[in-house]
């Protein structure tokens, strides 16, 4: 069954931790986990949280593409998990509303004073493309 860009962002909305990859000043490839808190848009967007000295902030305003795994849990009854590829252009937001419009209250764990946490920054994944893997069925989503 083919899926959507709506069924895609659906599914990576309920996989909490995924792997956010940037390609480092000398060329090599960088891997941390992130959470999306559930902030996927349908349009293929992620939004993610971190800190303004990160090693990620430097290697997207080097270069801003990026990729992003998720794997979903095992399904119930056997059949395999859902594993979502995303290549897309990072941007990083440094603007307090716009910090308030993605905030959740877990991210209150990570980032004690909200969005008042000094150098906290926001970084916007675009999604250009989204290959997918569900047992069988696999597909791409182009944007």
């Amino acid at each position: 069954m083919t899926k959507t860009l709506h069924d895609l962002s659906d599914a990576m909305r309920k996989i909490d931790f995924g792997m956010l990859t940037t390609r480092t000043e000398g060329g090599a490839f960088a891997s941390r986990p992130m959470s999306n808190n559930g902030e996927v848009e349908y349009e293929g967007h992620s939004y993610f949280f971190t800190y303004e000295n990160a090693r990620t902030v430097a290697d997207i305003d080097a270069t801003p593409q990026v990729g992003l795994t998720f794997s979903g849990a095992p399904d119930p009854q056997g059949a395999p998990p859902l594993f979502i590829s995303v290549e897309g252009n990072a941007d990083l937001i440094r603007d307090k509303a716009q910090f308030a419009a993605h905030w959740t209250p877990d991210l209150d764990h990570w980032f004690e004073q909200g969005v008042d946490t000094p150098g906290i920054v926001m970084i916007r994944v675009i999604a250009e493309r989204i290959h997918y893997w569900a047992g069988r069925d696999e597909g791409e989503i182009a944007l």
